[in-house]
């Protein structure tokens, strides 16, 4: 019996479902096992960004070491589409303050212009009740970039 492989994406394909996705996973280096966490990220066509709250495992784990693996995927309910791609890289804290602020404003606009749930605040250090504007405004979260991406894998059943 021959094992059928998954085809591979090429760069247009995964830079596409980078480029219409917002929502991620990120794996860091935990103590024992590794620590993966959810994340909502922006793509410039050249770097992912993400927001990060202030607090939790995943600032001890940013802190301990930098380097983590970050997934993206699609999928039909049935699983009968599926596309993934997976970077391993190193996370740099953003420290200029008007890439800090274009980057804010780059949230606030896959917020509002994909109609996300006002919830989705909480995960960035806000509160639902606040308008997501207010990530622009105020610096309640960390900015991340990915960088260094070394292995990048990109897969699809198509």
């Amino acid at each position: 019996m021959e094992i059928v492989r998954i085809p591979r994406m090429d760069k247009e394909e995964y830079d596409r479902l980078i480029a219409e996705g917002y929502l991620c996973r990120i794996a860091f280096q935990g103590d024992k096992y590794p620590y993966i966490a959810p994340f909502l990220y922006v793509f410039d066509g050249r770097f992912l960004y993400f927001l990060s709250t202030k607090y939790g495992k995943k600032i001890d784990y940013f802190r301990k070491s930098p380097y983590v693996s970050v997934e993206v995927e699609r999928y039909s309910s049935d699983l009968s589409y599926y596309t993934f791609v997976t970077m391993q890289g190193r996370l740099e804290e953003v420290e200029d303050s008007i890439e800090k602020k274009l980057v804010r404003e780059r949230f606030v606009d896959l917020i509002v212009g994909r109609h996300l749930s006002n919830n989705i605040l909480g995960a960035l250090g806000h509160s639902p009740e606040d308008p997501p504007e207010a990530i622009a405004r105020e610096e309640r979260s960390l900015v991340w970039r990915l960088t260094g991406v070394k292995d990048l894998v990109a897969l699809k059943n198509l």
